[in-house]
């Protein structure tokens, strides 16, 4: 099947182009010639378990030779550092990597991430290309070009924008996932609804079980429309300046959540749901959601299984770490919350007995 084709053109001049089919990666060398034109070499970055999972697909797709070893380090939040991105760093300059070359990054948000920040900043910037191999990947993190990685203090704290040339989604390697990690990417799935598109809210409510059980068919419309949405907003908004705020619904007490937890009890997805959950709270409380929207969104998440407990976790740790999200601006904390199925606001005057709320009804 034909490939659906999206772009993402922003003021940096960079057009990102994405790639959505089943067996995409069988033509993956073909894609990226097309997308990196004079390309030198091809740099694969992965981890030990994704390319365990994938490599000689990736190997077949790209027309790689044996020799030509990808650079594998660890992946999961705990390994999102400096220390690891110097590590890719180190392979490239030992490999004497040029200006040409292209990096090619396989894996789920954490590998992209963190093996962008290293194209990024490697001679001052590589071609990026992206090949995600999760549902939060292929939905979300691969787009849009936010690259970078943990401080100890909190997520996301040090990167970049680098726009990737492409992002080959190819719905079939989803097939490796385990159902937690499935249901993880389609927490994010669901954000996407509640932000921008009362339809794909809709499918999801309809379509749960069979997502769930990774089913190509219920899988491939959903990635496809979270992909149109981000690379839509993404053109309008590059660097978070106003409009791309609102695909951080649920992510300021979901960051926070894993930053106390050090990133070891919950997936990144997770800890979306509960802050989307806190949200939707605080909304509720506010007068600017209804109550069965609310209701609407929690039944949703609910059906989806259940969630790592967190009740043993200190309230007061948590409204510290909101403190040092990234969305802070000169001391105010902006703050998305939906205002129906499909809209959302951002709230500069969220304060913290309204974030309480938000906990205590997560039970904290």
């Amino acid at each position: 099947m034909l490939p659906t084709v999206l772009e993402v053109h922003t003021r940096s001049a960079v057009v990102s182009r994405i790639l959505i089919a089943p067996g995409l990666i069988g033509s993956l060398g073909a894609r990226v010639r097309e997308a990196c034109p004079n390309a030198s070499r091809l740099v694969v970055v992965s981890s030990p378990t994704v390319w365990r999972l994938h490599g000689q697909a990736i190997r077949d797709g790209l027309g790689l030779a044996v020799d030509d070893e990808p650079v594998l380090v660890n992946d999961g939040e705990k390994a999102k550092t400096m220390a690891t991105m110097g590590k890719v760093h180190d392979a490239l300059v030992m490999r004497g990597i040029d200006r040409k070359a292209v990096l090619v990054v396989v894996g789920g948000g954490v590998i992209g991430d963190l093996a962008g920040f290293a194209a990024a900043s490697y001679l001052r910037g590589i071609r990026l290309v992206h090949v995600p191999t999760t549902v939060v990947a292929q939905t979300d993190s691969a787009i849009g070009g936010k690259v970078g990685v943990n401080h100890r203090l909190g997520k996301n704290l040090l990167g970049a924008f680098h726009q990737p040339a492409l992002v080959a989604v190819d719905p079939v390697v989803l097939g490796t996932l385990n159902r937690r990690e499935l249901r993880a990417g389609l927490y994010e799935v669901v954000k996407y609804g509640v932000i921008a598109s009362a339809p794909l809210f809709a499918r999801c409510q309809e379509t749960m079980p069979a997502l769930l059980d990774g089913d190509a068919a219920a899988l491939l419309p959903v990635i496809t429309e979270c992909c149109a949405i981000k690379a839509d907003v993404v053109t309008k908004d590059e660097r978070e300046d106003g409009l791309r705020k609102i695909l951080n619904f649920g992510h300021t007490i979901g960051h926070a959540l894993e930053a106390v937890t050090q990133y070891r009890l919950l997936r990144h997805g997770e800890a979306v749901a509960y802050g989307m959950k806190a949200a939707s709270a605080i909304a509720v409380a506010r007068g600017t959601w209804a109550r069965e929207a609310h209701d609407a969104l929690v039944a949703l998440l609910e059906a989806m299984g259940p969630l790592p407990a967190i009740a043993h976790l200190d309230p007061d740790a948590i409204v510290a770490a909101t403190r040092r999200d990234k969305k802070v601006v000169a001391g105010t904390l902006h703050f998305v919350l939906p205002t129906r199925i499909g809209e959302t606001t951002i709230a500069t005057d969220v304060d913290e007995a309204q974030v309480r709320q938000g906990l205590a009804a997560l039970g904290l």
